[in-house]
């Protein structure tokens, strides 16, 4: 299993280490630690035998600061499929598909526009129906 992150900086050679936590580790030292490699166009670390069962990855970059945290499910595959990755573009991020997209502004406020616009027409007409029909 591999994680890749870009968030992270070298300093003094090192770019950090990654941490993989099985359910019952709470904290970052209580895990299989791995140091970060790569450049800084993208780091990343590897775990080998990785058995079946859900594990959280902390990526902690050389400066101290945490690049984040991703939640990882990993099932009994072949050994001629590949191994799973969590290799969110900004930092390690959770969530189900689609947590990563980074939607503008201009698609936020128009969502908030056909939302509130929902919420006024249906109001109206809810309103309107209390209303006694006159002749």
């Amino acid at each position: 299993m591999s994680v890749t992150t870009t968030a992270c900086t070298q300093i003094n050679g090192s770019w950090g280490t990654a941490s993989l936590l099985t359910g019952s580790q709470a904290t970052f030292s209580q895990g299989r630690q791995v140091a970060l490699s790569g450049t800084s166009a993208g780091q990343s670390a590897a775990w080998s035998n990785v058995s079946p069962g859900t594990y959280t990855v902390i990526v902690m970059c050389s400066n101290g600061n945490t690049a984040g945290t991703q939640s990882v499910v990993v099932s009994s595959a072949p050994t001629s499929s590949p191994s799973p990755t969590a290799s969110p573009s900004r930092g390690v991020m959770g969530g189900v598909g689609g947590s990563s997209t980074d939607y503008g502004t201009v698609t936020l406020v128009a969502g908030g526009a056909l939302l509130g616009t929902g919420i006024v027409g249906a109001a109206w007409y809810l309103r309107r129906r209390t209303r006694p029909h006159r002749l």
